[in-house]
C-alpha cells in the first residue's frame, strides 16, 4: 500500500467513528478484521459514511436496502461483522 492509499484509508477509518453506538461497534469490528478494500470499496464506503447515522443504521441492520450495487456489497460486508 502506498502512502496515498494509507492516508485515504486512515481518513475513512476516522470517518467511521459514529455517534450511534451500534454503528460505531460495527465499524470497529469491520476494521479489526483487516479486510482488504479496493478503490470501488473505498468509494462505496465513502458514500455510506456521507449518510446520516439513522439512515445508515437502517441499511446495516437490514430494515432498508440500497439500489447501488457497490454500496450493497459494502453493506453486506458490514452486516457480517
Amino acid at each position: 500500500m502506498d502512502e496515498a492509499q494509507r492516508v485515504r484509508r486512515e481518513k475513512l477509518r476516522w470517518h467511521c467513528r459514529r455517534a450511534l453506538l451500534e454503528l460505531d461497534l460495527v465499524f470497529q469490528r469491520f476494521w479489526a478484521r483487516g479486510e482488504a478494500l479496493n478503490e470501488e470499496d473505498e468509494a462505496a464506503l465513502e458514500r455510506l459514511l456521507a449518510m446520516e447515522d439513522h439512515d445508515l443504521w437502517s441499511l446495516v441492520s437490514g430494515r432498508t436496502e440500497t439500489d447501488d450495487p457497490h454500496a450493497k456489497s459494502m453493506v453486506d460486508r458490514l452486516r457480517r461483522t
